[in-house]
């Protein structure tokens, strides 16, 4: 994996983050109930949290780990995609259920993420 597509993968996530969180924020404040709008800032902030590692990902590391970069980058889409479907569906009272499992597999994957990110950089610590 490169620099650069980590770098521009961190970068689209963390716009989008934002244009989800003013759509939230704005368009949605009328349509969702307080949960629903709770649930889908969650969304957005696991989002921008992750784009935000990403961008240490591809800043820190010369050559970053395809490994740690597909467990963030798809436990983002499973994640908080699944969240965005599930509260959106909910809100026109056609709720997609089959998202729901589709939730955890995607937090799982961030956790793993985050284990291989711990594992890279107890590599490099030279004591």
């Amino acid at each position: 994996m490169t620099q650069q597509i980590v770098l521009i993968t961190a970068a689209l996530f963390g716009m989008f983050a934002v244009i989800f969180g003013a759509f939230g924020a704005h368009a949605l404040q009328k349509t969702l109930n307080v949960d629903q709008l709770k649930s889908f800032e969650t969304g957005v902030k696991y989002q921008m949290y992750h784009a935000l590692v990403l961008l240490f990902v591809g800043s820190y590391f010369e050559t970053p780990s395809s490994a740690i970069y597909y467990a963030f980058v798809v436990g983002i889409i499973l994640f908080s995609f699944s969240i965005y479907g599930l509260v959106l569906s909910d809100a026109k009272g056609k709720k997609m259920k089959f998202l729901g499992p589709i939730t955890p597999l995607g937090g799982l994957l961030l956790i793993v993420g985050w284990a291989l990110l711990l594992y890279k950089l107890s590599q490099t610590i030279h004591y």
